[in-house]
């Protein structure tokens, strides 16, 4: 498919005059004018329910509040100890939860593992939320229709999030269906409940992280207690640096979900989409582990992978598995489109003029699939266009060419985050296991031949997860320098 520079508009009966454009100038206007360009009634009047007042919906000086206290969040050297002390063990669990499926020879759904890892390890370091989670196995020596439930307990704090992950998954491809449909509100009159419902899960939750923090700065009365703060290095996490800049307890809880929902979900099936093309094409897999094995060299290629840190997972030791990842969220980015309203006239650098109200809208995964920004193999997954001729650098796009993190002011907070959990992800599982992709479609597959799927959301699920077969991997004795020839 053949995918331009043009601009098109969109008319719809009842709805602001609104256009999509794809060139990459036109979304440089949008992304670096943020008072002009605003989230607006369009966007918010649909997401409400779901966002509240948190940054995704936000504007003014409620979303710089909110970011402020996100910048302080994401710092160097919480990025650190999030990688070095809080993933080691949530992967830990993950590689127990996946060995056990080895010994059964089990089908395990790789979206639903990636979820609960991104959830657990956001519900601990921003809001030290501690859950007990539950995964269905489906054995293939079980009778037909048979499961095994396999749970991972840790003490509880709040709560298990399962009822909130499950209430706000279907919050959102509902929520997704409002901006599609112009009578949603008609419809939601008739077939309403369960968004509702669900919409109910996820405020109690918020609520919840909130009257917990609250309460556990009561009992300190407010202080940083040296001595807890040497115990847990992130005692000053999302959810007090929230409380310490926003008064209102209820727009903390809604920017608490909304941070838990852009840290969780997007980096989880990002990955899931990441193992799929390495499932699809598996000289890349190769290419991982080779790179690996130079990076670990004392690693055992029949143990788990020691030694995977903050300094190790960098694009510098690393570039051939961030390359496999960035070149997955350029297929397959984890927010497919984004849209804002203009509140004055503005006219964009090819010419195209929009009155006030209007909304443009802009398609990542449309302009990552561009002839002319990425050339002819466009559709092709290709690692290796964003190293250079060494092998040994990720190279940077511009990020109005590749807006999957945002540009501008409002910028992914969490990109660095995302990239380095990934990687750190990526090389422990692909070391570990061999995965094979389940196609028969009885089994949750998509037939031989068939592809998977993205289902309606706000952002970019696998419908139907991913289900895969997996073994433990060996190093196998004719393993070669297969980066040299991709």
């Amino acid at each position: 498919m053949y995918v331009g520079f043009s601009t098109f508009e969109i008319s719809v009966p009842s709805l602001p005059p609104a256009i999509v454009i794809s060139d990459p100038k036109n979304v440089e206007h949008a992304l670096k004018n943020n008072d002009i360009f605003v989230k607006g009634t369009f966007f918010r009047s649909r997401s409400w329910d779901l966002f509240g007042d948190g940054i995704i919906n936000a504007d003014g000086e409620l979303w710089r509040i909110q970011r402020k206290a996100g910048l302080r969040f994401f710092s160097n050297a919480n990025l650190k100890t999030f990688i070095d002390e809080a993933l080691p063990p949530i992967l830990d669990d993950t590689e127990r939860f996946l060995d056990h499926a080895v010994d059964r020879q089990a089908i395990v759904d790789i979206q639903e593992v990636c979820l609960e890892l991104t959830t657990r390890l956001m519900g601990k370091v921003a809001y030290d939320v501690r859950q007990t989670f539950t995964i269905v196995l489906t054995n293939a020596e079980l009778a037909p229709g048979s499961t095994l439930l396999l749970t991972v307990g840790i003490q509880m704090d709040i709560p298990a999030s399962l009822p909130f992950s499950k209430a706000f998954d279907l919050a959102s491809g509902l929520i997704g269906d409002r901006f599609q449909n112009p009578f949603w509100k008609f419809k939601e009159l008739i077939l309403g409940a369960p968004l509702r419902r669900a919409v109910s899960e996820v405020k109690r939750f918020g609520n919840q992280i909130v009257s917990a923090a609250v309460e556990m700065r009561t009992r300190s009365n407010g202080a940083r207690d040296k001595v807890v703060k040497e115990i847990d290095p992130l005692r000053d996490n999302l959810i007090n640096s929230l409380l310490d800049h926003i008064p209102d307890h209820q727009v903390v809880a809604d920017a608490a979900m909304n941070y838990l929902s852009a840290g969780r979900d997007t980096t989880a099936q990002s990955l899931t989409w990441t193992l799929y093309l390495l499932l699809r094409n598996p000289q890349h897999q190769e290419a991982l582990i080779e790179e690996v094995a130079r990076v670990f060299p004392s690693a055992s290629p029949t143990s788990s992978l020691d030694g995977v840190t903050y300094e190790s997972v960098q694009p510098t030791s690393l570039p051939y598995t961030h390359s496999i990842f960035t070149e997955t969220l350029r297929l397959y980015p984890p927010v497919p489109f984004e849209l804002k309203e203009c509140t004055t006239p503005t006219t964009f650098p090819d010419g195209t003029w929009l009155p006030e109200g209007s909304v443009v809208i802009w398609v990542p995964w449309a302009m990552g699939r561009s002839h002319q920004i990425w050339g002819e193999d466009s559709e092709d997954f290709k690692p290796s266009r964003w190293l250079n001729m060494f092998g040994s650098m990720v190279l940077q796009k511009s990020a109005y060419e590749f807006p999957v993190f945002n540009a501008g002011p409002r910028s992914c907070l969490g990109r660095k985050l995302a990239e380095l959990l990934a990687v750190a992800v990526l090389v422990r599982l692909m070391w570990r296991y061999d995965f094979s992709e389940v196609l028969d479609k009885e089994q949750g597959g998509c037939g031989a031949g068939g592809e998977r799927k993205s289902q309606n959301s706000l952002t970019l699920p696998m419908e139907g997860g991913l289900p895969v077969k997996l073994n433990l991997r060996k190093m196998r004795k004719d393993e070669t320098q297969t980066l040299r020839n991709i």
